[in-house]
């Protein structure tokens, strides 16, 4: 079992930048690679960026290269997103998830954190 619990979101103006943290309660954390998700209002989920078990190797939303930054620090059991040029279109919910490797799935959750980012 991985408890993930996610911090740092809030109210932003466009233009403005947050940074995500999401701290894992497990031994094995360097055994997970980590994604962000996001799910705006209406809308379904939606994949943001994803992070390797080792870091180095990262993945991201086409519409969000360049903007966001998915990082890890496996000391703290830490993963971040930072988001820069925030726009109102990036209000959403922001969740945490774990997939243990070599799985394909997610299988652990945090409970959300909420972006809302003001024009």
């Amino acid at each position: 079992q991985v408890q993930l619990v996610e911090s740092g979101g809030g109210l932003a103006q466009a233009g403005g930048s947050l940074r995500l943290s999401c701290a894992a309660a497990t031994r094995t954390f360097s055994s997970y690679a980590m994604g962000w998700f996001r799910q705006a209002p209406g809308k379904e989920r939606e994949f943001v960026a994803a992070i390797s078990w080792s870091g180095p190797s990262t993945t991201y939303a086409d519409s969000l290269k360049g903007r966001f930054t998915i990082s890890r620090d496996n000391a703290k059991n830490t993963v971040y997103l930072q988001m820069n040029s925030l726009a109102p279109e990036d209000t959403a919910v922001y969740y945490c998830a774990a997939r243990l490797v070599p799985t394909d799935e997610y299988d652990y959750w945090g409970q959300g954190t909420q972006v809302t980012v003001s024009s």
